[in-house]
């Protein structure tokens, strides 16, 4: 039966599985919604104020109610972390399906762009957030806010498979060895993790700290904004310059 489970939760996986109990299904739901949430939470952090939050939890239930469907508790694997990869898999393809960056926010991104071109040719370094922000008569949290959402569109749009499958099954858990590592590749992730390090050092502390809790700890922005006694407005500002820091440092080194 599913691992970690109390009695009580494997009679209630036994009904599910063996019958399709709607009861014992809807139990599992609700056990598991704060999955979902903590999805849509971290995943909302690179998407802009327009995306709708009930969107996407409407497209993480989706992949809650596939796992649950789908689920074999015969293999070695947890449920909750079955239910992870539907869960985040069904959010990120429906936003592969939608447009979702704005036209305004794709023009900003390229005139922010091109502010930087100029700038870097200007100064010969990477610019700040702050130096652009004065050439585009921006705010500083609207430069970060843009190339952030901007690049997370990028990123989305370039980590679509290749060889699109009608058998979902197979494309999501496409398993490889993760520890048979390839040297070179070892050599070139261990180098960037230093450099990454490197980086991070110089950020501010509220920066570090912001980045510590939500990537490390895994902790929402309201709980980061609840330890650090600042709103959840402040502390995603915050995640959105730090961030910003990042992706231009990395770009020297990529």
């Amino acid at each position: 039966m599913v691992q970690g489970s109390t009695t009580e939760e494997q009679l209630i996986w036994k009904k599910w599985i063996s019958t399709r109990d709607t009861g014992a299904g809807d139990l599992l739901v609700k056990k598991y919604m704060p999955l979902v949430s903590y999805h849509v939470q971290r995943i909302s952090v690179g998407l802009p104020r327009n995306v709708s939050r009930d969107d996407l939890r409407s497209l993480g239930m989706i992949g809650l109610y596939d796992a649950l469907e789908k689920f074999d508790p015969t293999r070695d694997l947890k449920f909750d972390t079955y239910a992870s990869f539907r869960v985040r898999g069904a959010i990120i393809d429906g936003l592969r399906k939608e447009d979702w960056l704005s036209r305004s926010t794709r023009d900003k991104a390229k005139k922010i762009e091109a502010a930087v071109e100029k700038l870097e040719q200007r100064y010969m370094r990477n610019v700040t957030a702050k130096e652009i922000a004065e050439e585009l008569d921006l705010t500083e949290d609207e430069v970060c806010t843009v190339m952030n959402e901007h690049f997370f569109a990028n990123i989305l749009s370039i980590d679509e498979q290749p060889n699109e499958q009608d058998d979902k099954e197979g494309q999501t858990f496409v398993l490889k060895d993760d520890k048979a590592e390839i040297p070179e590749d070892k050599v070139v992730k261990d180098e960037l993790i230093k450099e990454m390090a490197e980086m991070i050092s110089h950020l501010n502390d509220k920066e570090q700290l912001v980045l510590s809790l939500f990537y490390q700890e895994e902790l929402t922005l309201t709980e980061i904004g609840q330890v650090m006694d600042l709103s959840t407005s402040r502390i995603s500002q915050i995640h959105s310059k730090a961030i910003f820091k990042l992706r231009q440092a990395l770009q020297k080194i990529v």
